[in-house]
């Protein structure tokens, strides 16, 4: 019986794991399937002990499950690294942001900053701290709820800035994405993938791991705005 192999991940690779659990299906013959929601709710889902095969989330929240023992031993590997951009409504002047003076001018000038829950949320708030900003901003910050994209708060209006991962910004209507964040206020994450320890077909999960990371796998995940884990190019 061919079982399906079932996984978890953030919605950062939402998309991505679309794609390619239906290249997996086609190319290899294995049916897989992966829900995805917000980074912190996944995490607590497998703390509560989802039923699922892989694991896909950013490396902070992947080296804590694997700390608790929630991970198969030698199983987490690196795949994907994502850039967190900026975005403005579409329509509106495309702000300059090739320095941190612009990215300073960008935040200040902004009636409201949609940024999102999980690391490039607490990311964005480190910097704004460290750029001398927190208290400026701090009324202007509008955070989206878990498993929602920041960038449909500048659709809404209620937010004309909006900082997230590339890969949940860049395809969605009425929004404009500027770019990444200059110079050393660059914001990154890198994904991991690895087996759950609760998993009941590990041998399966682990070559569905590896094809995670093949050729095809890193060429979906460019098509989404991500590099390939180890690659500087």
């Amino acid at each position: 019986m061919n079982q399906e192999i079932s996984g978890l991940s953030s919605m950062a690779t939402r998309l991505i794991m679309g794609e390619l659990s239906e290249h997996i299906r086609r190319a290899h013959g294995i049916p897989v399937r992966f829900r995805s929601a917000g980074g912190v709710e996944i995490a607590r889902r497998v703390r509560e002990g989802a039923e699922a095969d892989l694991l896909v989330l950013a490396d902070g929240a992947m080296a804590a499950l694997e700390k608790e023992g929630l991970l198969l031993g030698g199983t987490v590997r690196p795949l994907w690294v994502s850039q967190v951009v900026a975005a403005v409504p579409e329509g509106t002047p495309v702000p300059a942001l090739g320095s941190e003076t612009d990215l300073r001018a960008v935040l200040l000038s902004a009636k409201g900053i949609a940024y999102s829950t999980g690391p490039s949320g607490t990311s964005l708030i480190d910097l704004i701290t460290r750029l001398g900003l927190a208290d400026t901003l701090g009324h202007r910050l509008v955070q989206a709820p878990p498993g929602v994209p920041a960038g449909s708060l500048l659709s809404s209006g209620r937010a004309d800035l909006a900082f997230q991962q590339h890969s949940e910004l860049m395809d969605l209507p009425g929004v404009l994405v500027i770019g990444p964040l200059p110079g050393d206020a660059a914001i990154s994450s890198v994904f991991s993938g690895a087996v759950l320890a609760a998993s009941t077909q590990p041998h399966r999960a682990r070559e569905v791991l590896g094809l995670l990371g093949s050729d095809a796998a890193s060429g979906i995940a460019r098509g989404r705005g991500m590099r390939v884990a180890g690659d500087d190019h």
